[in-house]
């Protein structure tokens, strides 16, 4: 037996082996979330340490919600709800076949007391407020990009666009351009 014949791959000769080279845009809709800064007096913010881990109060965006809307589902604790501020920062990237587009609300700032009766969504995780230069150090990478951005705009007023690690001027006109797959049927 020739042994070269059996190692030489097969190349160009069955279609059905060849890979489909497509673009991995947007085959899903994306995946829409929001975060939260709440700063409670100058130089503190209020985090979720969940199992050790400390992170910026984050949910999802559900079909028909609002990022403001979907931010109140975040932390709940005042009766009025949380006093959101305005949008900080608008985060997205690319991945393979969805893009992941995360809202960035700020709050006005809250005392101590106001910030420890809020909670969680997710009550595995607990409340905490921590000075705002431990939470840069403790932040793990891709957040940290995003708070870091989010209390420059918050300073200055602006909106901050952040494509995968870049800070960009504006957000694309189709950052929201998809299909919706998820809409309700019609019953008849």
């Amino acid at each position: 037996m020739n042994t070269s014949t059996a190692l030489t791959p097969l190349t160009g000769t069955n279609p059905a082996r060849q890979r489909r080279a497509a673009p991995y845009e947007n085959w899903r809709p994306p995946i829409i979330g929001v975060s939260l800064l709440v700063p409670i007096g100058a130089d503190s913010l209020v985090v979720a340490d969940l199992l050790g881990g400390i992170m910026i109060p984050t949910g999802s965006v559900h079909d028909s919600q609002t990022p403001e809307q979907a931010a109140l589902n975040v932390l709940q604790g005042p009766e009025d709800g949380l006093p959101l501020l305005r949008r900080v920062a608008l985060a997205w990237v690319q991945m393979r076949r969805r893009k992941v587009i995360t809202h960035v609300l700020a709050t006005a700032p809250m005392t101590r007391g106001e910030a420890e009766r809020l909670a969680y969504h997710d009550p595995r995780a607990a409340v905490r407020v921590l000075p705002t230069m431990r939470i840069v150090d403790e932040l793990p990478e891709p957040g940290r990009l995003r708070f870091l951005v989010g209390l420059q705009s918050l300073a200055t007023g602006e909106t901050a666009h952040i494509e995968g690690d870049v800070v960009r001027p504006c957000s694309p006109p189709d950052l929201f351009d998809f299909p919706r797959t998820s809409q309700p049927r019609a019953r008849k």
